[in-house]
């Protein structure tokens, strides 16, 4: 028999079981609905003929009043006889559904009370004079209506009970029948269920060899076979990693001690290395470690350890879970920007600082299995780097007081207050004082480099009016904007709104796009500020009309003493570095859209004034 015969045998006993349980609710559904089309049948008609006849009889009643009048139009005569045939019509009909116990002496005292009334009803048409016709409608006609409306409400009343009465039995055979139905329908299914699960657990013990053999194979054990008999399709699967186990205790006993040998050289190159390097596999789990990641990093990899990054410490175990993840999410290597990413390690020989890059490791076919993290020590390029700014703090320092005594000299000179002086030497006074005041810039850029790399600046955060902010920075360039042809042109909000920042850091960013804005733009251009408020932060943007920025350098434009090649910009390049630390500091964000020949907007974010960010800056 094959496996497919074989699980639909398993399921037969569940299949049947639902059939059997299908054909009892058909019954039943069946039996209950007979029931109800008992009480429609026997008594909902006469009810409706009797409700009908009422009506009827109370319309004649009312035309019989016309008569005592005796102004009956020729349309009511009319009426009279339709309402006297709808009684007719549904009395028959009541004579043939007599259901009830006395329903039929009713019924015939009806129909004799009936005839009664319409003999009367008849002669009272006759009368022409309308005192006798009032005296026989009161003493004649108008008892003979009470009694019949009487004897067609008592078969009305006869048929309504009946009615209660048979739905009630329905509710009790409802009742009993639901009780038998669900008694019945667990017993056919617990029965099904059972031969199903018995029929299924035969026919998957062979699956359970196999997977024991398997389980033994993965731990290392060649020898194990699976022993399945029968000609079906598991007999054949069994025969077949019997087949497989035999071709991989071949292949282990080959070539194991060549693989050792391999996996042994490796592990010694990746452990002479003096850099922690930690291999990653597709889940994220850790592959690999050497000597270096296990000393500085406390990382032991282990076979009873879960969690091998459990003892490293908080930041370096962010720092290689968002490289990995960088890495195996499909975006390709990972390099560091520059050493204000690298992580600090504490160690016996002190503080070191660990620079973190990260590669994939492909499979043949191209797709990614792993990553490896490798942590470079730059602790001494870090000193050199920390040496080489403490070194610019200090030299722009001491260079600022003799700078400062240079521009009031030159000052005075061109103020006429040490003599007169010619024309030409007034010329080069105004040059120096131009070099002097690009000369002082640099040094004020240096010192706030110092002051942002060192942790100094500390940002006084409060309240700030957003229309203020650029109103400042278009008034600092008005002067010059002009001189150069260039008009600054402040877009206004609707709703002035503020924002949470520090005024003064905020205007030197400000400063520093619009400086940038006014050298690159040509005369005639014009440079845009404006503010955008969404989702709880503000856009600032600065646009211009200038050449715009060739692709390839717009990914440098934020690092220290970048200029882009070909310009005639001056300064030392920290200006959009400093702005970038700045509006880092409030939390906000900070980029450029470009495109050559079609200007330039340089855009930044600060976050609006809510109640739960000034509740934390108070």
């Amino acid at each position: 028999m094959t496996l497919r015969a074989k699980l639909l045998l398993a399921q037969a006993p569940l299949a049947v079981a639902l059939v059997l349980v299908c054909l009892l609710s058909v019954v039943t559904i069946s039996s209950l609905g007979s029931h109800s089309q008992t009480i429609l049948k026997d008594n909902y008609r006469s009810v409706l003929a009797v409700q009908r006849m009422l009506e009827a009889l109370e319309r004649l009643e009312d035309s019989a009043s016309l008569f005592l009048l005796k102004a009956v139009p020729d349309e009511e005569r009319q009426k009279v006889a339709e309402y006297r045939r709808q009684f007719d019509n549904e009395l028959k009909v009541q004579e043939g559904n007599i259901t009830e116990h006395g329903e039929e002496d009713v019924t015939q005292r009806l129909r004799k009370l009936w005839l009664s009334h319409q003999e009367k009803f008849d002669h009272l048409q006759q009368l022409s004079d309308p005192e006798e016709a009032r005296r026989f409608y009161f003493a004649e006609l108008e008892p003979t209506f009470h009694a019949v409306k009487t004897e067609a409400e008592t078969i009305l009343a006869m048929n309504q009970d009946a009615m209660v009465r048979k739905s009630e039995n329905v509710r009790r055979i409802a009742e009993r029948l639901n009780t038998i139905t669900s008694v019945a329908m667990l017993g056919v299914l617990l029965l099904g269920l059972f031969l199903s699960i018995t029929f299924t657990r035969r026919l998957l013990r062979p699956l359970a060899e196999l997977s024991q053999a398997t389980h033994r194979i993965g731990e290392g054990d060649f020898t194990v076979r699976a022993e399945v008999r029968g000609t079906d399709e598991l007999a054949h699967l069994a025969s077949d990693f019997n087949t497989m186990a035999s071709h991989l205790s071949e292949y282990r006993n080959s070539s194991l001690g060549e693989l050792l040998q391999v996996q042994q050289a490796a592990q010694a190159a990746i452990d002479s290395l003096p850099d922690p390097v930690v291999v990653f596999g597709i889940a994220g789990d850790v592959r690999n470690v050497n000597r270096a990641a296990e000393t500085l990093l406390g990382l032991v990899l282990e076979s009873y350890t879960t969690d091998p990054l459990k003892e490293v410490e908080p930041s370096v175990r962010a720092g290689l879970e968002r490289l990995y993840t960088h890495v195996l999410s499909g975006k390709g290597p990972y390099t560091p920007k520059g050493f204000e990413e690298a992580v600090r390690v504490s160690s016996s020989e002190g503080d070191r600082y660990l620079l973190p890059r990260a590669i994939p490791v492909y499979e043949p076919q191209g797709g990614i299995v792993g990553a490896t993290v490798i942590l470079q020590d730059v602790t001494r390029l870090r000193r050199f780097d920390e040496l080489k700014n403490d070194m610019m703090a200090t030299v722009a320092h001491e260079f600022r007081t003799p700078l400062t005594s240079l521009r009031m000299a030159i000052h005075l000179c061109l103020e006429q207050a040490v003599g007169p002086v010619t024309e030409k030497q007034a010329d080069l006074l105004y040059a120096a004082r131009e070099d002097c005041e690009r000369l002082q810039a640099m040094v004020d850029d240096l010192l706030d480099l110092s002051r942002i790399e060192t942790g100094r600046v500390e940002m006084r955060k409060r309240p700030t009016s957003i229309t203020a902010l650029m109103e400042a920075a278009l008034e600092t360039h008005r002067v010059l904007s002009e001189e150069r042809g260039v008009p600054l042109v402040v877009t206004p909000l609707p709703v002035d709104e503020e924002v949470l920042a520090d005024p003064e850091r905020v205007a030197l960013v400000l400063s520093n796009l619009v400086s940038n804005a006014l050298r690159h733009t040509p005369t005639g251009g014009q440079i845009t500020l404006r503010a955008q408020p969404a989702d709880g932060w503000v856009r600032f943007e600065v646009s211009d009309t200038g050449a715009g920025i060739p692709e390839e350098y717009r990914s440098h434009l934020f690092e220290k003493f970048f200029r882009v090649p070909g310009t005639l910009a001056d300064g030392a390049g920290l200006g959009l570095f400093i702005a970038k630390e700045i509006v880092d500091g409030h939390g906000g964000e900070i980029g450029v859209k470009t495109e050559e020949g079609q200007g330039s907007t340089f855009w930044f974010t600060l976050p609006l004034v809510t109640g739960t960010n000034l509740k934390e800056t108070a």
